[in-house]
């Protein structure tokens, strides 16, 4: 789509702090970060939904979403990354990956 921002991104024409890309998914920090190391997780191509996507471009997009999360846990030392896939305020599929850590006397990780 031609107005949409994240497709922008995706082409190169907006720029962003890329931590991984690839021919169908990209990844960037967030602008407006809820945590360091806040990264957004894009296709490429045009979704608003993620159950509109391809199975196999939705595998892709988890399946690097789950290596950058990973990646984020060990460079920031948290307890776990939160995960929630959106649509809504921006009309087009991407993963919030948002390193977290529990409270003091809420609970471990498991």
């Amino acid at each position: 789509m031609d107005n949409c921002i994240f497709c922008k991104i995706g082409r190169g024409e907006i720029s962003s702090n890329k931590t991984y890309e690839d021919e169908q998914v990209l990844a960037f920090l967030d602008i407006h970060p809820k945590a360091p190391g806040h990264t957004l997780v894009i296709p490429k191509e045009h979704y608003r939904w993620f159950w509109q996507m391809p199975d196999d471009r939705a595998e892709h997009l988890f399946k690097v979403a789950k290596n950058l999360a990973k990646k984020l846990g060990e460079e920031n030392k948290t307890e776990y990354i939160k995960l929630s896939v959106m649509g809504d305020e921006i009309a087009h599929v991407h993963v919030h990956l948002i390193p977290q850590s529990f409270d003091s006397g809420q609970g471990t990780a498991h």
